[in-house]
């Protein structure tokens, strides 16, 4: 620029003045800030720690800087946009940079938000540019004439009259509003639709006690859901059938469609966690969501900015159609969260179980009864998966539970680390639950590389100035369904059921009589029962003691967390060298449910009971009629017929050899048809009427034998 300038002024300019001051744009305004942003990171470089952090001087980029002192507007200041307005390429390399930052930096990590803040404010720029709008159009303002900057928008389920509604929330420096998107015709440009907003001067959570009895909220029951789970899987196997055959695009689109509506139905219809926004000036709002980590985020989110001088307002329909015209190009989340959505090159995330151990936490100001918490993404939202026992009165809660998780195409992990409340005025009227205080939360990315070996990965979680330690492996689907036969006989895990009740002298394994006796004892109106899983330490201390036939078996068993008995049994089930409906007549019970004609059904499934061995069929009925007692608690332990089989069917009947799955390429695949039909097998017997073992052997003659 400099020899440029001095050639201006002679005989022979290369360029004429205005040239130079057109290519050199405002050249000494960037110069000195990127000058200040090199001399502010430069030190931090030199003297690196891991908590380091540098977002704060990328978002100082963005703020204003004076004009130049020798130049005639040196009153105006001018916006880092402005200046940046003609070098786009400089923010596109910038925001490059940023995404590369985020990559490499841990999501509990200090600098994680200020770096993403740095990167919203550097893609609202570009996206102005790409749309051909002038960028002093994008910024919005207050009637103060303050910037109003967006910090948080995400999609939520309001209960709007009684109904379920999908919603884009946008939480501002001083508003909460609360839109949706309007159907707008093809190539015009989308646009929200402001359904209400509230001045966060005026905005309150209501306590639980104080919350004012809300409409019932329907839930649908578990098994509906899973059973949609269920659909959205096949057709995930159909899309993957059909890329591979090279099939028909039309056809590929159609069955989008068709899993993208399964998802939405699954995104409006699971979330159960009341949300309660309530404004000073009167109306109340409630939200449903899946994961408390959300509720706390908004909440948490809603609460610093109510630190800030924040004074009431009303907009003006004008500037409430700018605040809501703004909210498209501002947005961060711009697709609703359902994996159709995603594209074909991104992770499809894993499917099988992981193990975690959560060992410890510290970092407690004050002794407290303190529990966690584990969550992971499943079908678009999370879900919570596992809780460890309370710890009581305690700054540093050594828990030690390991925990089996199955995973659905996850991608995170989170761990909510909570204070158990026993007080029981803080009854939420919205759910009829005590209300627990979280004290920390923390969320990490399941990477495939790290987590997929066999070894246990250990990592430590900070959260609030929490820090909870814990290990993890992961164990893909096809591994994890295979049954191995145990190398000693003198066990009964991984041992044939025949060989069992023969050294027994028994008719029903003795495992098995005990287990289901404790469960009825004590966890017959234990919610969830069988759906959640015990501690894995505690299952396997007593599959050795049961291995071991060792005599103090009923004191431990009656000492022994509910959950943990109950996952013995399952486990019991799951590793018999062959499932308890044998392999050879799993093809017939596959063709047998599938008969559309009741009568020939009825025959069919009957006559295959007929067939198995004799130890097989009494310890199945013998396990059918306790399913049945458990379902008759449903309205207490929340456990439908439908639940148990949806637990017990593939333990069940999943065969032992592979043959089943040999065709299958994808993980996924083998939670869609052959799990259905397990699923359907055991629901026909759990809703049939009494079977009789002396009954059915009675009938014997009157069959064939043949299948």
């Amino acid at each position: 620029m400099k020899p440029l300038k001095a050639t201006a002024t002679t005989s022979q300019p290369v360029l004429t003045l205005q040239q130079i001051e057109t290519i050199f744009y405002k050249i000494q305004d960037i110069y000195e800030i990127h000058k200040e942003f090199y001399d502010s990171l430069c030190p931090k470089v030199q003297q690196w720690d891991s908590n380091v952090t540098m977002g704060h001087l990328f978002q100082k980029l963005e703020l204003k800087v004076k004009g130049p002192k020798d130049s005639k507007d040196s009153h105006t200041s001018v916006t880092m946009e402005a200046l940046l307005y003609k070098p786009i390429d400089r923010v596109t390399r910038s925001t490059l940079v940023l995404h590369d930052l985020l990559k490499h930096t841990p999501a509990d990590h200090p600098d994680y938000p200020l770096l993403q803040d740095a990167l919203r404010i550097s893609q609202n720029f570009l996206s102005s540019i790409n749309e051909d709008i002038d960028p002093r159009r994008t910024a919005v303002t207050t009637p103060k004439g303050e910037t109003r900057q967006l910090i948080k928008d995400g999609f939520l389920v309001e209960l709007s009259e009684g109904s379920r509604k999908l919603r884009h929330v946008f939480l501002f420096t001083d508003v909460l509003l609360c839109a949706k998107l309007k159907k707008t015709g093809v190539g015009k440009h989308q646009q929200y639709d402001c359904k209400w907003y509230v001045p966060l001067a005026d905005l309150v959570f209501p306590s639980p006690e104080e919350s004012e009895h809300c409409p019932q909220v329907h839930v649908i029951p578990d098994h509906e859901l899973e059973d949609m789970k269920m659909k959205i899987s096949a057709i995930k196997s159909e899309v993957q059938k059909e890329k591979a055959n090279k099939g028909q695009s039309r056809a590929i689109e159609r069955l989008k469609k068709k899993m993208f509506e399964n998802e939405f139905w699954l995104l409006l219809n699971s979330p159960a966690i009341p949300f309660r926004i309530h404004n000073r000036n009167g109306k109340s709002y409630l939200f449903l969501l899946s994961s408390d980590y959300e509720r706390s985020e908004w909440r948490e989110a809603i609460q610093r900015l109510q630190k800030k001088d924040l004074q009431a307002f009303v907009l003006s329909s004008v500037e409430l159609q700018v605040l809501t015209g703004s909210c498209f190009k501002l947005r961060t989340v711009h697709n609703i969260p359902v994996t159709s959505n995603k594209d074909d090159d991104e992770s499809p995330g894993l499917y099988g179980f992981l193990h975690v151990i959560v060992h410890s936490a510290k970092g407690f100001e004050q002794s407290a009864n303190l529990y966690c918490t584990l969550e992971v993404d499943s079908f678009g939202y999370f879900v919570s998966k596992a809780k460890t026992r309370v710890f009581r009165d305690t700054t540093e809660p050594q828990w030690n539970e390991e925990f089996e998780i199955e995973l659905e195409g996850s991608q995170s992990l989170r761990i909510l680390c909570y204070e158990k409340c026993y007080d029981k005025t803080k009854l939420n009227k919205d759910n009829n639950e005590i209300v627990d205080k979280i004290m920390g939360k923390g969320q990490i990315q399941l990477d495939p590389q790290a987590v997929q070996t066999k070894n246990w990965h250990m990592d430590v979680i900070e959260m609030n100035g929490i820090k909870v330690e814990f290990s993890m492996k992961f164990t893909s689907r096809d591994m994890s369904l295979k049954r191995t036969p145990s190398k000693k006989q003198t066990g009964v895990f991984g041992v044939k059921i025949s060989v069992v009740t023969k050294r027994e002298r028994s008719k029903v394994p003795y495992i098995v009589r005990q287990c289901i006796e404790e469960v009825e004892k004590r966890g017959i109106e234990e919610v969830g029962i069988y759906r959640i899983s015990g501690v894995a330490t505690d299952i396997q201390a007593l599959k050795a003691v049961f291995d071991a036939n060792n005599k103090d078996i009923l004191v431990m068993l009656s000492d022994m967390d509910i959950n943990a008995i109950a996952g013995t049994l399952k486990l019991y089930f799951r590793e018999l060298p062959e499932p308890l409906l044998t392999d050879r007549l799993y093809p017939a019970f596959m063709e047998g449910i599938a008969l559309s004609d009741p009568a020939a059904k009825e025959n069919c499934m009957m006559h295959l009971l007929r067939s198995l061995p004799d130890p097989n069929l009494i310890t199945f009925l013998f396990l059918l009629e306790h399913l049945k007692r458990v379902a008759e608690k449903e309205p207490i332990n929340k456990m439908s017929l439908h639940n148990l089989a949806t637990v017990f069917g593939p333990t069940l009947l999943r065969p032992s050899e592979g043959e089943s799955k040999a065709h299958l390429t994808l993980a996924s695949d083998i939670w869609s048809h052959d799990v259905m039909a397990q699923v359907q097998v055991l629901l026909y017997y759990l809703q049939h009427p009494p079977i009789s073992f002396t009954e059915l052997k009675r009938n014997t003659l009157y069959f064939s034998t043949d299948v």
